[in-house]
């Protein structure tokens, strides 16, 4: 009898062991997901893009680290070794309204991009413009720069959109050849991924809110 109750506690306390073992994996995966304040979401095809790339399709990670922000952004079902220009604007379609050239996003041999971004990327987003004053006229071409800014009051752009680098590009992938502001020379192609899966006044970057993160901590 003592020797079969030695082997019963022998058996409980190997069974002890692999169960902390098999926890502890576990229990740290739990934190790392609890630890993770990035917000995921999708960027789709544009309208004008659905005939000529229907496949096309974005994916964004955007991680809070202190003060700023780092995007992830990776495309596919893209035209091959073709650059791409990522823009945060404040309507996912036309009239986009503000947008500022974020940076550039350059295919593979397969048709998939991926680039990182740091800076700021959330529901403290926004542009102002006090007052008016004079800019620098840089470029002049088919859309030229204005040597004065319109003063507005501050306003969030919340979404993103992915443009062709120029509109040979886009023709070059049976895309219409659409000339548009939406590189550094003011002569891109026309949009190929947005946001327009989330409201015009609730973009994406919108649900990124570190401060809120903060106070649960």
């Amino acid at each position: 009898m003592k020797k079969m109750v030695k082997q019963v506690q022998s058996l409980v306390a190997l069974a002890a062991i692999s169960l902390a073992m098999t926890a502890s994996p576990l229990a740290a995966e739990s934190r790392d997901r609890d630890q993770d304040d990035s917000v995921k979401f999708d960027m789709i095809v544009s309208a004008g893009a659905k005939t000529c790339l229907p496949n096309a399709s974005g994916s964004v990670k955007i991680t809070p680290v202190g003060p700023v922000e780092i995007m992830e952004v990776s495309v596919q079902g893209l035209p091959p070794k073709t650059e791409f220009e990522l823009f945060v604007i404040q309507v996912p379609k036309a009239p986009f309204g503000i947008s500022w050239y974020q940076g550039e996003i350059e295919t593979d041999k397969n048709g998939r991009g991926h680039e990182r971004f740091i800076g700021r990327f959330s529901i403290g987003t926004f542009a102002v413009a006090p007052n008016g004053a004079p800019a620098p006229v840089v470029f002049n071409g088919p859309f030229p720069d204005a040597s004065l800014n319109p003063p507005f009051n501050p306003i969030h752009p919340y979404h993103l959109g992915l443009w062709f680098g120029s509109p040979q590009a886009a023709q070059a992938a049976s895309c219409p050849a659409t000339v548009t502001p939406f590189n550094d020379e003011h002569n891109a192609g026309f949009q190929v991924l947005n946001t327009s899966n989330f409201t015009d006044d609730h973009g994406p970057l919108r649900d990124v809110n570190p401060s809120a993160e903060k106070t649960k901590d």
